[in-house]
């Protein structure tokens, strides 16, 4: 059965990695829904959004897959109740006074005015930005255009940040351990 899936890949900003990524999915057949591109809060790692829609059991071999990806430095998988969820839309459409009241009820930040057009901004959800779309549309809209989903994890932990204390744990208690055999043979 499909479900909803929020994957988050982190890695060092590489040429190329997004298609490499994009493969992953083609190769397997899986649709993307959503995908955004941004900085991380650590800095230096890129975060790459990607929301998709197919079986429990697919989706955790996509992400086996883009983990084995040199430059991918860890990937997260979380369901839409793990997470918050957000996108931007922006609509260029007639200028008129249902627009302007329509654009008092739904919260809607108003960018730019002109005399023939209103370029609007509304962030929420999916269907909040549609449902707008359809209530805009009755009165001409000229442009419309939206973001991917961006999604922050509703827990106060950063996964990413407890994955590198992890492997850099590891790396010291791996190097402890060479020094310690150095050692052990030096005094042979």
């Amino acid at each position: 059965m499909e479900k909803e899936f929020i994957i988050t890949i982190f890695s060092e900003n590489k040429v190329g990695l997004l298609s490499q990524i994009t493969t992953v999915f083609t190769h397997r057949n899986v649709n993307i829904e959503s995908l955004t591109a941004s900085e991380s809060a650590i800095e230096g790692i890129h975060k790459y959004t990607i929301m998709v829609k197919n079986d429990p059991e697919k989706v955790e071999n996509l992400v086996k897959q883009i983990e084995k990806k040199i430059d991918v430095m860890k990937v997260f998988c979380y369901t839409p109740d793990e997470v918050v969820l957000q996108e931007l839309a922006l609509y260029k459409v007639q200028r008129s006074r249902n627009v302007e009241d329509l654009v008092r009820r739904h919260n809607v930040r108003i960018l730019e005015i002109h005399d023939d057009y209103i370029v609007l901004e509304k962030t929420g959800h999916r269907d909040e930005i549609q449902s707008l779309y359809r209530m805009l549309e009755p009165y001409g809209v000229y442009q419309f255009v939206r973001s991917g989903q961006v999604a922050i994890i509703k827990s106060r932990r950063e996964l990413l940040n407890e994955y590198l204390d992890y492997v850099n744990d590891r790396y010291r208690r791996f190097l402890a351990s060479q020094q310690e055999q150095a050692g052990s043979t030096d005094k042979q």
